[in-house]
């Protein structure tokens, strides 16, 4: 999750990595600072592998609960450098114009409670103008979206590489809300399974064949293939409707909507594409259709199959009928795209059921989303978070056509925080390291309104969506899952 070293108008947000990949820069000699001049220390040499340890797994735990797998709330730190653009603006303006998941009354709690640390001394003042490479961490309570309670399978594992079978609703690794709950943390925290690295990436509600490498190399051979085109895939998925018994071919480019939403669209301005369909069964009201991707461009499959027709039986964004009388068949909208994710949230709001997508309600009032999230192209890394509320903007990422790690912020609040003393009652239960572990869980957090609002959780229905990584294969390998049960000739709804 790291980037490249900060340059002069060049911010980093990352999530702390394991003790030890933190160096401190060689410490130059101090200048003399004039009168009143606030000194900003060097920034320090981060590592930039993702890197996880006892310490972060330890943060937290899990408990379960209704067919769902949940994550006791606790303490963490979100980190940034300063960015180019807050250069010379106070931290009140940045909190009040980029920040706005939470009111200018939180920020001047969180500030008086010791939460908000610019190069890691205490925020008094908020009016402080912010300089070039400055350092900000802010702590918050976190609680994090339940997932299914289904277990990771482990279809293969040898000296260079782990293949799972992820479960519908994970996503692969860290980001927005999504830390423990996600396939990396789980499976270093249940398997021991450690130092991983990613080689394709799955949507958080597609299921199946998930491949990692257990070391740098494994990883550069293979993702070798992903980029050459060598790498095989192949999905089966529930549609609705009578699918052609021919194979079909689309090649009708995407365009992304939105990444705050995770939206894409067909549009003669997207990206080139082509998915092949093959029919396998139809019981009267859908068929089960085997896919093959041939690029992979974001939610290509579900898009491609909503412009023939199609869509995914349960597809919690492209079968909803936001997308007019046709849902979206030929890529006939009839709404502007402003429109179409306004009517989109209001179905799910209507439907009690924004958090399958991903998102809440504090998401929809965050800072005006930006199509250049910084991680477009070959995404390598996790979705870019916010390190002030915890915010993300979701990457496109070409390695897996069915990628998008939709995240979410901090809630707002209706709380009168401006009358909060700082007292012991908004004091951390740990240090100021954000390792504070399952304290968190034990009391309610006085600036925390996730401890104060009551949410109807999924059911496990719910986090299942009818698209299934079946198969991927390489130069040299292949690996296989087991067919759904709902994809069986003879399963009926």
């Amino acid at each position: 999750m790291a980037e490249p070293g900060p340059g002069p108008s060049q911010a980093r947000e990352k999530e702390p990595g394991p003790a030890g990949t933190e160096e401190a820069a060689p410490a130059p000699k101090k200048r003399r600072l004039a009168g009143g001049e606030r000194y900003v220390p060097p920034p320090r040499k981060l590592n930039a592998g993702v890197s996880f340890g006892a310490e972060h797994f330890a943060e937290t735990s899990y408990y379960f609960e209704g067919g769902l797998r949940k994550v006791r709330p606790y303490y963490f730190d979100f980190r940034t450098y300063c960015k180019g653009r807050w250069v010379g603006r106070s931290l009140l303006h940045v909190f009040g114009t980029e920040f706005r998941a939470q009111p200018l009354a939180y920020y001047r709690a969180a500030a008086r409670a010791g939460r908000l640390r610019l190069n890691e001394e205490p925020v008094r003042d908020l009016d402080i103008v912010l300089k070039n490479n400055d350092f900000l961490r802010n702590t918050v309570h976190r609680h994090e979206p339940p997932v299914t309670a289904q277990p990771i399978r482990i279809l293969a594992e040898d000296e260079e590489v782990v293949v799972v079978d992820k479960p519908s609703s994970l996503p692969v690794h860290p980001c927005g809300r999504f830390r423990h709950n996600t396939v990396i943390f789980i499976l270093g925290k249940e398997h021991g399974l450690r130092e991983l690295h990613t080689l394709h990436r799955l949507d958080r509600m597609t299921s199946g064949v998930l491949m990692f490498a257990k070391t740098a190399a494994v990883s550069k051979r293979i993702d070798e293939q992903v980029r050459q085109r060598q790498l095989e895939k192949e999905y089966i998925c529930r549609v609705v409707g009578e699918f052609p018994e021919h194979e079909v071919v689309c090649e009708e480019p995407i365009l992304v909507v939105s990444y705050k939403v995770g939206v894409c669209r067909v549009d003669p301005k997207g990206k080139p594409c082509q998915t092949l369909f093959q029919r396998l069964s139809y019981n009267g009201s859908s068929s089960v259709v085997r896919c093959w991707p041939r690029t992979g461009r974001t939610h290509q499959i579900r898009v491609h199959l909503q412009f023939l027709g199609h869509p995914i039986v349960n597809d919690p964004i492209y079968n909803m009928e936001a997308w007019g009388p046709d849902r979206g068949k030929g890529g006939k909208i009839g709404k502007t795209d402003e429109e179409l994710l306004k009517a989109l949230v209001e179905e799910h709001r209507s439907k009690q059921s924004l958090e399958v997508l991903g998102i809440g309600e504090e998401d929809l009032n965050s800072s005006v989303e930006s199509k250049d999230c910084g991680n477009s192209g070959d995404c390598t890394k996790a979705a870019e978070v916010h390190p002030i509320n915890g915010s993300s903007c979701p990457a496109e990422d070409k390695k897996d056509p069915e990628r998008n790690d939709v995240a979410a912020c901090p809630l707002n609040s209706d709380i009168n925080l401006e009358i909060l003393d700082k007292d012991k009652e908004l004091s951390l239960c740990g240090n100021q390291d954000g390792q504070t572990g399952e304290k968190g869980w034990e009391e309610k957090d006085p600036l925390c309104v996730e401890c104060r609002t009551s949410r109807r959780d999924p059911s496990p229905k719910e986090l299942v969506m009818f698209l299934h990584a079946l198969r991927y294969k390489g130069t040299d390998f292949e690996y296989c899952s087991s067919m759904p049960e709902w994809a069986m000739e003879d399963w009926e709804e």
